[in-house]
């Protein structure tokens, strides 16, 4: 990525909450450069910065995800519970809420196809948890080096992404329902049996969130 595409995309990070994560986010950002061009960037332009189609939403759906973790990290430098830091992770989610279905949609369907003509691939939503949980686990047991600790960041994975399904249907509600996954993890686990069973649990109901907001058929 070139120096020039890279500050085009974090000058679109402020753009999400009224443009989503779309190609004209990427469009406006060139008018907020520290000498702005007179008109957004053309169409083309887009393209060959940040690819082609909805490619282009990806790479800013990837660059704000990128962004979320370095402020989680920020803001949980003073927090020793694990409740603190992926709740100061949610919070990044708030600003771009009503946009996230289309993210993930972005993120879980094939390049090689439009949106809504795609299958669906879990993989990116499962890797997206993965990275929020191995951020987390780190910031709060940055010393740790026991097996149970690597366990453990599987089930941090799946209550996370558990979380930020409820907080699509109830962003006021989220943190309570973080703390109830947190503090009843263990039996969760257990009712499940496997936290692999959970975790595919929360995927269901995350494509049923993204179905539901229309551009995943």
């Amino acid at each position: 990525m070139t120096t020039t595409s890279a500050k085009l995309l974090k000058l679109a990070l402020p753009l999400i909450e009224t443009h989503g994560f779309t190609r004209e986010a990427l469009s406006l950002s060139a008018l907020s450069l520290p000498t702005p061009l007179v008109h957004p960037l053309p169409d083309a332009s887009v393209t060959a910065l940040f690819g082609a189609g909805d490619d282009a939403c990806r790479t800013l759906v990837h660059a704000w995800l990128d962004d979320a973790k370095c402020r989680m990290r920020k803001e949980a430098t003073e927090s020793v519970g694990m409740g603190d830091v992926l709740k100061a992770r949610l919070r990044s989610n708030e600003p771009v809420l009503k946009h996230l279905p289309e993210a993930f949609a972005l993120l879980a369907s094939s390049s090689s196809l439009p949106l809504p003509l795609l299958p669906v691939d879990p993989a990116p939503i499962v890797k997206h948890a993965a990275e929020v949980s191995n951020q987390a686990c780190w910031i709060v047991h940055r010393n740790a080096r026991e097996s149970s600790w690597y366990t453990r960041r599987a089930s941090i994975s799946a209550i996370y992404l558990a979380a930020e399904l409820h907080q699509l249907t109830s962003s006021k509600t989220a943190p309570a329902f973080l703390d109830s996954l947190l503090e009843n993890a263990d039996h969760a686990e257990k009712a499940l049996d496997e936290t692999a069973l959970f975790a595919s649990y929360v995927w269901k109901s995350w494509r049923g969130i993204v179905k539901s907001s229309g551009v995943l058929v």
